[in-house]
This record gives C-alpha cells, structure tokens and sequence, in this order.
C-alpha cells in the first residue's frame, strides 16, 4: 500500500465518480481505475460500489478512508518536519562538552546560533571528556567538545585549541604575591583537584615534577574549587580557560618549566552524517574564535 494510492482512493471517494477524481488528480481513468484495482486486490475486498451514475464506499472502503486521511496527515506533518530540521526551522540539537568549555565559551556560540535559529531546539550534555566522549558514541549527542586524548572509540576528533594550565591560590596565599612559580615549590600543599581529564593531567605534571600531591578534595564543580580555593583549603591546577571566572579572593599564577598544557577538540562519530544544525553550530564555534586568552 502506497501513500500515493491511498490518495487516489481518497479522491474517488470525495468525488464519488473516477472521471471526476481522475481529471482532479491530472490522471488517465484508466490509471486511476488500475490503482484502485491494486489496492482492493491487496487489501482482498472491493472498496467502492461501482454505479453507473455515482461510486460510494462499501463499509470496508469507509473504514480505509478513515485511517487514510490520518496517514496522508501523519506522512505531511512529517515531511514539513524533516523540511524544517534542513531549512533551520524546527528539530532539535544536543552537543556535550565538559564544564570549562561550556561556562566560559560556549554561551557566545549559543547566543549566536539562538540568534541565526530561534526555533531550533538546543539542549547541552555536560560532563567529563569521558562522559562526552561515550555520549558521542551511544548518539546522545551529535557532536561533543573534550580534552583529548579521548578513550577508545570510532572517533573524529577536529582540534579547536591548545592552552596552558595554571595555578590559582587564595589571595592570602604566599604564592598569591608571584607572577609564576615551578610546580616543585608547591610539594607539601594541599589540592583540590578538577574531576575529569584534567585531573589526570594535574596529577601527571605533578609527578614529573617529583612529588605525588597531597589530595585535600575533588570536583567536578568549577565554582565549588574556586570557593574552596578562596577559602584557603588547598591550591588548585586548572586549565587557563577555567579561571576566567575566579573570584576576588582567588589569584591565577602562572606555572614555569615544561609547560603543562592540554588541547581540547571537537569529537564526533566517524561517518556521521551531521544535521544540519549541528553543522551551523560547529561553524561557529570554529568562527568565534575558540582561543583563550592569555
């Protein structure tokens, strides 16, 4: 059963005479008639009564008519449905990114795309580079943005940038009073450290520098370990881009030696096809400059 046929069928049935639906629907009777022949034959009992002056509907077409037009319905809100998702004027768009990339860069994208699309629906993942990476994969989300290396997977992975990680401190620190300090002068101090990929790279460039931290607490919060922070419980290893937002009673300083950085980039499934609201969306994201400062 064909959409098209159901629609003939529903136009003999309005017109009640095939000549008439025929020349409706810019068909030869003899085509019309051939596809209502089909359509009885498939479903296995005749559907019109057959005058000489008028057709109507035997009880089994008035029954088809009914489901007919719902279907012609459902298959027309359909199509206007995928016309809006590819025109930008509908559908619904679900990105992930971890919490430094989300808070400090990606409300600029937003506002721009919120602006170029308003009725494209935006939701946004947060999470770890391993929770937006296993999104990616399980299609939660279309795309997402993470610290690389990512974890095992069938991934594309497009770098967005490179930045440095820092130290902040509470301004009453000692350290507070440097511009920059080795990361070997902070053995002994207490961390608090960032949950997620940056976390393993805190605690990595700690060791290379010849001490294994001593861990006063975790977060996957970024306001929880700049709070934590300020109120003097510990020092904190962050990447640049996450101390943006630090408070008045925080102090960023920079780190000296090897640098300790971490690159972060966009993650997508290898062969997705992208919507394309989410191709708008990494555009801009690519266009608005996904540079911290320095």
């Amino acid at each position: 059963m064909e959409l098209y046929q159901l629609k003939y069928f529903l136009e003999a049935a309005r017109q009640r005479n095939f000549t008439r639906a025929a020349a409706h629907l810019h068909l030869a009777q003899a085509a019309l008639s051939e596809q209502i022949r089909k359509l009885e034959a498939e479903l296995g009992t005749p559907l019109f009564n057959r005058g000489r002056r008028e057709t109507v509907l035997t009880a089994a077409g008035e029954t088809l008519r009914a489901h007919a037009e719902v279907l012609l319905e459902r298959a027309d809100a359909a199509r206007q449905a995928v016309h809006d998702v590819v025109g930008l004027r509908g559908g619904r768009l679900t990105i992930g990114a971890i919490p430094s990339v989300s808070a400090c860069l990606l409300p600029s994208v937003i506002a721009a795309f919120r602006k170029l699309h308003p009725l494209v629906e935006l939701a946004l993942f947060e999470g770890t580079s391993e929770a937006v990476a296993q999104s990616v994969e399980s299609g939660r989300v279309e795309f997402g943005i993470v610290q690389l290396p990512t974890s095992s997977g069938d991934f594309e992975e497009h770098p967005l940038f490179r930045e440095p990680f820092v130290v902040i401190v509470a301004k009453s620190h000692p350290v507070a009073r440097q511009r920059s300090i080795s990361l070997a002068k902070l053995n002994g101090e207490p961390f608090i450290l960032y949950k997620g990929r940056a976390r393993d790279t805190a605690l990595a460039a700690c060791r290379v520098a010849g001490f294994e931290p001593r861990i006063a607490c975790e977060s996957s919060e970024l306001e929880t370990i700049r709070s934590l922070v300020g109120a003097g419980l510990g020092v904190a290893i962050l990447p640049r881009l996450a101390t943006r937002q630090c408070p008045d009673n925080c102090s960023v300083v920079l780190l000296r030696g090897d640098p300790v950085e971490r690159e972060v980039a966009v993650l997508s499934r290898t062969g997705h096809t992208a919507s394309p609201s989410a191709g708008v969306f990494r555009k801009l994201v690519a266009a608005l400059s996904f540079r911290p400062r320095r």
